[in-house]
């Protein structure tokens, strides 16, 4: 999808599950790991305080086993509904070195158990959106997507 400002990267899906498996998929470490990175990457580690404020430590690994820590914040958090974090802080409001998007995620029930899900990227700058373009985002986030639906299936 275009994504409708210069710092801003949108990805919508529809999924065949309610709201409520997709939020507990992104809330619950265990069921994190095992769709957020896109295979034969994946999350060797994963503690999740969701409250606003609460902080994220999402560890990716490559198939070479280099680890990758990612850390956040929760600036909002909607049961069911909507997260907002974002990496600019790095826990409780201590500022990261180099912050590079908020992401958000939105849980829009369509009736029948189906919900619409839009993940957003917004980035402070152009150029930092335009790096994350370049890096794979609607493929790696389309491809974790896709994992997601897997997991969602099996629930």
């Amino acid at each position: 999808m275009i994504a409708s400002t210069p710092h801003e990267l949108v990805l919508v899906r529809e999924f065949d599950a309610p709201r409520e498996k997709i939020y507990k998929a992104w809330t619950d470490p265990e069921l994190l790991k095992q769709w957020f990175v896109p295979r034969p990457w994946g999350v060797a580690e994963a503690t999740l305080d969701v409250r606003p404020g609460g902080s994220s430590v999402v560890v990716m690994q490559d198939p070479e086993g280099n680890r990758y820590p990612n850390r956040g914040v929760y600036l909002q958090v909607v049961e069911n509904e909507k997260l907002v974090f974002t990496d600019a802080y790095s826990e409780a409001w201590v500022p990261s070195e180099k912050p590079f998007f908020t992401g958000v995620i939105l849980l829009e029930e369509l009736g029948n158990g189906r919900t619409k899900y839009t993940a957003k990227a917004l980035h402070w700058r152009a150029e930092d959106k335009e790096a994350h373009e370049k890096m794979g985002f609607h493929e790696g986030w389309g491809k974790a997507a896709d994992q997601l639906a897997e997991l969602l299936a099996k629930m």
